[in-house]
């Protein structure tokens, strides 16, 4: 049975831009990448004195019985180690980060792995990017679609979309 899940990737140090293209190119060493969302720039939150942050989000597929939702977090997060990422502040700076949305239609609540995301309603800067691959997906354990829970979000206007996909730029 293949799996299909969704993958919230961000970045604000480095050369962002060539961040995600790398980590899609790691992520493609195990995953079926069916569909990127276009690249989109928010302002960090949380901690805000940090730079701005380079979103978006990746549907990929992966038979369920070479990678389980614990494989992919254990995968996602070698990812982001070969890439240099250090976790020295709670949602401070990050080289690279790989955040599992979604994986099928599980819930899964455990102390290191909750799927969907437990903050995945609450951020902008997710939805957004999601929205535009997705926005009639109802996610597990809600009743509305991606796109009518961004558009609940007081700060969605702020996420601005900065290039339509890894290879081509959008005018500002």
């Amino acid at each position: 049975m293949l799996a299909k899940f969704y993958i919230g990737l961000g970045t604000n140090l480095g050369q962002r831009r060539a961040n995600l293209a790398h980590v899609v190119q790691l992520l493609k060493t195990r995953i079926n990448v069916l569909q990127l969302s276009s690249i989109y720039e928010t302002e960090a939150a949380y901690v805000e004195d940090q730079p701005a942050f380079l979103n978006m989000v990746l549907l990929g597929a992966a038979p369920a019985k070479d990678l389980s939702p614990r494989d992919l977090l254990k995968f996602g997060n070698e990812v982001e180690r070969a890439m240099g990422r250090e976790r020295l502040v709670r949602y401070g700076p990050r080289l690279i980060d790989v955040d599992i949305l979604t994986y099928d239609d599980l819930e899964i609540n455990e102390p290191d792995l909750v799927i969907p995301h437990p903050r995945l309603v609450e951020r902008d800067f997710v939805l957004a990017p999601l929205m535009e691959i997705a926005p009639v997906l109802i996610l597990p354990g809600q009743t509305l679609t991606v796109a009518e829970l961004a558009q609940r979000l007081p700060g969605i206007g702020k996420v601005l979309r900065v290039e339509s996909s890894l290879g081509e730029s959008l005018d500002r």
